[in-house]
Parts: C-alpha cells; sequence; structure tokens
C-alpha cells in the first residue's frame, strides 16, 4: 500500500443556487450572485468539510463561485484562490431565456448553433473543457499533495471533466448530470493519477426538487440548467 502521503483528494464543488428570478442562461454574466438559499447551501458545505483535511481553496473567477468558496474559507481558516479554468463553459445563448416551453428551438435564428450536439455545436467544445479542467484539478492536487482540496466550479465543466475520467462519452442529457446544487465530486488521487472519483450532495435537502438530477423540467425554467 502506498505511504498516505501520496494520497490527495480534489472536491470539485458545485455553486450554491443563484439568484435569477427572469431565469436566463447566465453563463459567464457578471452580476449573478448567491440567493439566500445559495447562502445556506454553501454554509451547509463549509460545516460538513470542517472535518476534513482541507489545506486549499480554489474557485472559478465568476462571483457565484467565489461566494460559495467563502464560508468554507471562513471556516477553515484559508483564502480562496482563484483559478479561470474552473470557470463555466462558453454559451451562444448566454443572456437568453432557453427553457423548455419558451419557444426557443423554434426560433430559426437559433438553429444553426444546434447542428451538432456532440462538439457542441452551439458553446465550448467538450474537449476544450476537458483539457482546462484536468489541468485545474492537477494544480489544486499539486498544491493540497499529501492533504485535500477543494475546487469550486460549474455544471457542465465539472460533469464532462467527471465523464472524461470515467471514460464515458461527453455528449449527454444535461438532465441526467449527476451534479446537483453544492454538491462535491471528489477525484482521490496517489501520486498523480486518478484511482477512485466519489460523489455526495451534503445539501441535498436544500436542493429543490425540481433541479435534482432526473427530474422532469418545469416550463421556462431554463435556471434548472443554469451552471
Amino acid at each position: 500500500m502506498s505511504d498516505n502521503k501520496d494520497i490527495t483528494v480534489v472536491h470539485l464543488m458545485r455553486h450554491g443556487e443563484v439568484e435569477n428570478p427572469t431565469g436566463v442562461l447566465y453563463g459567464r454574466l457578471p452580476g449573478y450572485h448567491l440567493s439566500d438559499l445559495g447562502r445556506k447551501m454553501a454554509d451547509r458545505v463549509a460545516d460538513h468539510l470542517a472535518g476534513r483535511d482541507i489545506t486549499h481553496v480554489v474557485a472559478s473567477p465568476l462571483e457565484r463561485a467565489q461566494e460559495t468558496a467563502a464560508p468554507i474559507t471562513a471556516k477553515l481558516g484559508l483564502t480562496t484562490s482563484t483559478d479561470d479554468r474552473l470557470i463555466e463553459a462558453e454559451n451562444v445563448f448566454q443572456g437568453k431565456t432557453f427553457g423548455v416551453g419558451d419557444g426557443a428551438l423554434k426560433n430559426p435564428g437559433n438553429w444553426k448553433h444546434l447542428v451538432n450536439p456532440f462538439k457542441p455545436s452551439w458553446g465550448e467544445p467538450y474537449v476544450d473543457q476537458v483539457v482546462r479542467m484536468m489541468a485545474a484539478l492537477g494544480a489544486a492536487r499539486d498544491a493540497a499533495r499529501g492533504h485535500e482540496a477543494v475546487a469550486v466550479s460549474h455544471q457542465l465543466p465539472i460533469w464532462i471533466v467527471r465523464s472524461f475520467a470515467e471514460r464515458r462519452r461527453l455528449w449527454h442529457d444535461p438532465r441526467k448530470r449527476q451534479c446537483t446544487l453544492a454538491s462535491l465530486t471528489s477525484f482521490t488521487y496517489e501520486g498523480d493519477k486518478i484511482v477512485a472519483i466519489g460523489y455526495s450532495e451534503p445539501a441535498r435537502d436544500l436542493v429543490p426538487a425540481h433541479l435534482l438530477a432526473g427530474a422532469k423540467p418545469v416550463k421556462g425554467g431554463s435556471k434548472g440548467f443554469g451552471a
């Protein structure tokens, strides 16, 4: 068995719920902050992680990720680093409503962006997301070598890098992503190699039912797929 000093865990965390009353796909837009419920989610995860051997916390530059990391660093007496590679995926529909029943799929102006779901044609290629997210995970691992790290990111990049690490296809049904709000996708490294991936939802009881993986989409509820 390897020495414990060779074991590092990186908890890739999705941010908490965002205040988004108009239900737009906010993507990388600035100015989207955690809701009151989102802050409760972040506090819950901070409490959950309080007893862990966490020595490094890093987050996407977007406000919702930074705000999710804040109670974790406060409780652990750490500071939050920023890694641009943890940012949300680019999406041409950013700033628009794009939910079930809102007519977006019937708009001919959108069709050119929907021709290739395998790439995908509407945003940042899945392969590019894998490259930057694997690099961000590696940096967090190196910063917490022999201990644990928390890296706060967004639903799609987290799901894509997990799918890659678990050798699944990258294209998928967004409704079936196992990456709910404030969840932890935990990568265990032995040296530089990923040897296990775990998943937990410390704030599951706070997540609205329609935002859980596999839930039936709500009409006009594009924020259900918010990042």
